[in-house]
């Protein structure tokens, strides 16, 4: 029987200490290696203004098929509130 080979159309690295870095690593593997991927989940990370402004940017890239990016951050440190943003 031949392997199967399966699309992967949503990722969540929800939690998993995403940094500013890691944006920039992601924002490269997705420009160079155009995927079936359709929405990207970073809550919960640390990703700072710079590594979503990185991969916002990215989802205009025709290369890319990503539709959603999901990511918090916090408004207010003093009132932590929590905010999910989603760009389609």
């Amino acid at each position: 029987m031949a392997p199967t080979c399966v699309e992967l159309c949503v990722c969540s690295l929800s939690g998993c200490l995403v940094s500013e870095e890691g944006c920039a690593s992601l924002k490269s593997a997705l420009s160079s290696n155009p995927s079936h991927l359709k929405e990207l989940d970073l809550r919960y990370n640390h990703p700072g203004d710079s590594g979503v402004k990185l991969l916002s940017a990215g989802l205009k890239d025709p290369r890319w098929r990503l539709e959603a990016l999901r990511y918090w951050r916090k408004k207010c440190i003093e009132e932590l509130e929590d905010e999910v943003w989603t760009h389609l």
